[in-house]
């Protein structure tokens, strides 16, 4: 009997219904990790046919649509990598989940394309390479289509690799690239790509100034006060109201100035508007959140997380507008020279062109995205809703400063210059604050669990600084990039013009 017990125990056919079950698991596991390469494979082949349908009765059609299916394959590169900037602060601090973030992006990475991001495609695909300094719009289709398809590769491979490059310096160096060898070093425009290098340096440094500026404010003005809550409650709504009316002032002159003719002043005196019922919306909302809240900084992250859900919103807004260019820049060039056989500058950039940009970014931002969100929001420096705010602001303020102007400035380069001097600041402010050290004695030698004494410089070194290994690879990952996007793009414009030229 008790030999039949134990038979019956595990039957043979137990033994074989558990091998089947774990290959049905094995195969829903392949198939999951098949789904976002099958749903981008789509949106080529949708962006192919969408292209089809404006080019299919006009010259370089076969050339366009390939050019559009590039496109939309270094669109989907782009939002899977520089996802990271726009709501890696959010999604570190807790302040929203890694879903919502990602909808919310991909939400305002559309707009912000679509509405603003002419300017800059203008830049990319003329202000590099002076198109008439090429000996025929041919020449410009295969550096264009070379430039993009070398940057495409590249991010592709450093997304993979957990690198958060620069997108835009992945399509500038491929555009110069292309161009040197297509026509010599004349073909370049030196004045536009000096003040675009210009921008490299200054964007990065600036966008850390301003989130460095922007928690010292919120650090000497909320958390090292005594009553915290109470000076939140009178800050916090000011924050709020600078960033609308920022967004805002840009949005009329730059959206609506498109359509009609918007002065500065007028522009202005908008955003002055949409700040200030910011602010008195804002008022209340944190007064309630407020309600109830203990005077210690944990109850800030409650009041700050507001705030950073719309700075991230406008970050992202920014980064549509500045980073579509990296994708449609060359495609909106490639149009022109193939269609019109034009070489001259003032182009207008078709809406199909930007639609195609637009929600590629935003489809590979969903698709791949989080694998670099960690990196930036997580391990660099430890991020709450506060300082993930100021890295928010400050990257999006300087983008869309940039983007008025028309350069190309990296969004990886400014908030992570951004994640870096909250960083930094934070290692400064802890040593010579006056106002902190004051706060601790007064609380008996107890900083807070915002701000944790350091007994010791190792204690400090620890848990406190910012990671320099991360520093450095990321730097070594933008010094490399254009000079490899350069040579790449070199290689396959020789081998798209001598098998297709």
């Amino acid at each position: 009997m008790a030999n039949s017990q134990a038979r019956l125990g595990k039957p043979t056919l137990d033994k074989d219904l558990d091998k089947v079950t774990r290959v049905e698991e094995a195969a829903q596991f392949v198939s999951r990790s098949l789904v976002a390469p099958g749903v981008g494979l789509i949106f080529l082949v949708l962006a192919m046919l969408f292209s089809g349908v404006y080019v299919i009765d006009q010259p370089g059609a076969v050339v366009t649509v390939a050019a559009a299916a590039i496109a939309a394959y270094m669109a989907m590169n782009i939002g899977a990598n520089d996802v990271a900037n726009n709501v890696s602060p959010a999604v570190g601090s807790r302040a929203m989940t890694m879903a919502r973030a990602l909808v919310m992006a991909a939400v305002f990475e559309t707009a912000g394309a679509l509405i603003a991001g002419g300017k800059v495609v203008e830049t990319i695909s003329e202000g590099i390479i002076t198109p008439d300094a090429l000996p025929t719009p041919d020449i410009l289709v295969w550096v264009m289509l070379a430039a993009l398809l070398a940057a495409a590769l590249w991010v592709n491979l450093a997304t993979w690799m957990g690198a958060p490059v620069s997108t835009t310096h992945t399509i500038v160096g491929g555009v110069m690239g292309a161009g040197i060898v297509a026509a010599g070093t004349a073909s370049v425009d030196w004045t536009g790509m000096a003040a675009i290098v210009a921008s490299w340096v200054v964007s990065p440094l600036l966008g850390g100034v301003i989130a460095a500026g922007s928690l010292f404010v919120i650090k000497e003005l909320v958390i090292y006060r005594d009553d915290k809550i109470a000076a939140a409650r009178t800050w916090v709504p000011v924050l709020v109201a600078v960033m609308t009316g920022s967004f805002i002032a840009y949005l009329v002159a730059i959206g609506l100035g498109n359509v009609m003719a918007i002065g500065l002043g007028t522009a202005l005196l908008i955003g002055l508007a949409a700040g200030a019922a910011a602010y008195a919306g804002a008022v209340p909302v944190v007064r309630g959140q407020s309600v109830g809240l203990e005077n210690r900084n944990q109850s800030l992250r409650t009041l700050f997380r507001i705030p950073l859900i719309f700075s991230a919103a406008l970050l992202s807004f920014a980064h549509g507008a500045s980073d579509v260019s990296n994708a449609v820049g060359p495609l909106a060039a490639i149009v022109r020279a193939a269609q019109v056989a034009d070489m001259t500058p003032g182009f207008d950039v078709p809406f199909w062109v930007m639609l195609i940009g637009a929600l590629g970014i935003s489809l590979g931002l969903l698709l791949y995205g989080p694998r670099l969100v960690a990196l930036v929001g997580e391990q660099i420096t430890k991020l709450n809703p506060m300082r993930a705010f100021c890295v928010a602001l400050s990257t999006a303020l300087t983008v869309l400063v940039a983007a008025a102007l028309g350069l190309p400035v990296s969004t990886t380069h400014v908030a992570v210059g951004s994640v870096f001097g909250v960083g930094f600041f934070r290692e400064w402010y802890t040593r010579h604050s006056k106002r902190r050290m004051d706060y601790i004695r007064r609380r008996g030698g107890r900083p807070d669990a915002e701000e944790p004494e350091e007994h010791n410089s190792e204690e400090m070194r620890r848990r406190y600084l910012v990671r320099r290994s991360h520093f450095m690879t990321i730097v070594a990952a933008w010094i490399i990039t254009v000079p490899v996007t350069a040579a790449l793009a070199a290689v396959l414009f020789f081998v798209l013009s001598g098998l297709f030229g």
